[in-house]
């Protein structure tokens, strides 16, 4: 059974369609990436699966529920995360501290037990730094625990957003360009991070233009244009049909 099914979408603003009749899956504990040029519709496909947008029409399945109407927090709470292309860092707070921000769900809130701060409360926030001090580690930010966030690189700071969706326990992680504006060493590291995520069974879902990425570490491949589908399969299928060299790849391929 697949993770995620997407079946006939459309999305139109004001008359002009951004996706269209655009459907596939996704299986879970697999790597798939959704490449196109500028303007193609990724960004949007990724707000119409976490409910940022509306389709017009079509469906969207996660893990075999229809989640028509449901908001972004209730997908974080079935098991779906993501991170955005621009910075989404709370800068005056601790590196740590953006990372609690993505437990939150899985933390007690009830207004009376945090309200007089009983022993309970205490041992869960503790429980939750450890925690998420754990993924901090995992995506190889460990010397950054005690820093604060606008401390932090900005090749460490894409690591850090990946840390925090981590920490909602999603069973798929949509990233939206991990590797935008890092040098090739701070691809690779990212690189390192999204097989790691892979490995411990997290499905996970990117748009990314770093080609070299995308071919290196998918196990499939969409490719989109005007919000239509172009092609789908392997790396190497994709990368020979002539429809998305003629459209994305170019000299890249």
């Amino acid at each position: 059974m697949s993770l995620l099914k997407v079946d006939g979408l459309s999305k139109e603003f004001g008359g002009i369609h951004a996706i269209e009749d655009l459907s596939f899956t996704i299986n879970p504990g697999t790597i798939h990436s959704i490449i196109g040029p500028n303007g193609a519709g990724k960004t949007t496909l990724f707000n119409l699966i976490t409910a940022v947008y509306t389709p017009s029409c079509g469906k969207i399945l996660f893990d075999d529920k229809d989640i028509a109407g449901k908001k972004p927090y209730e997908l974080a709470a079935m098991g779906m995360s993501r991170t955005f292309q621009n910075l989404q860092i709370f800068f005056n707070m601790p590196a740590i501290e953006n990372v609690m921000v993505g437990h939150h769900l899985h933390l007690d809130r009830r207004f009376l037990p945090s309200f007089l701060r009983l022993p309970s409360v205490t041992r869960k926030d503790r429980e939750c730094r450890d925690y998420c001090a754990s993924l901090m580690e995992f995506v190889g930010l460990a010397k950054y625990v005690t820093a604060d966030a606008a401390q932090m690189p900005y090749g460490a700071l894409k690591r850090l957003e990946i840390a925090r969706a981590l920490a909602a326990k999603p069973r798929l992680l949509l990233l939206d360009e991990p590797a935008a504006g890092l040098n090739a060493t701070e691809s690779r590291e990212i690189d390192e991070v999204i097989k790691k995520v892979a490995q411990t069974g997290v499905t996970v879902v990117l748009v990314e233009h770093d080609m070299k990425m995308v071919m290196g570490i998918s196990d499939a491949i969409l490719a989109i244009d005007y919000g239509r589908k172009l092609a789908e399969g392997t790396p190497a299928e994709v990368r020979a049909n002539p429809d998305v060299v003629a459209a994305y790849l170019g000299a890249h391929a």
